[in-house]
């Protein structure tokens, strides 16, 4: 369930990454573990991305998904999970769009 809406199977990353698994693609994840002020998206928000860029889901309501899937590319690549934090008080905040206010930390595994 997703801010009260139960997502499909067609739109539920989760099972989207499996899809993508199963056809042989290597896939990260990218989770939202902490938000602080006005954050786009709650805790426990996915985005899954393949090792082409392709992706799937929202971390943040579109203001930072390019630089998680360039570093989710690099977590496919090298195996080593990431942990990102985008905020106003960051220069690339502002580079990346999250000017709305908040703060969010996003984790980034590689699956499988």
């Amino acid at each position: 369930m997703e801010n009260g809406i139960y997502l499909d199977e067609a739109r539920d990353p989760l099972i989207i990454a499996e899809g993508w698994m199963k056809d042989g693609k290597d896939v990260a994840i990218a989770t939202v573990v902490e938000t602080w002020g006005s954050a786009p998206r709650p805790v426990g928000s996915h985005l899954v991305i393949d090792a082409e860029g392709n992706f799937h889901g929202s971390v943040s309501g579109g203001c930072v998904e390019g630089a998680v899937v360039t570093e989710a590319v690099d977590v496919i690549d090298s195996g080593k999970a990431k942990m990102l934090e985008f905020g106003v008080a960051d220069e690339t905040a502002w580079q990346v769009g999250l000017s709305c206010g908040g703060r969010i930390k996003v984790y980034v595994e590689r699956l499988g």
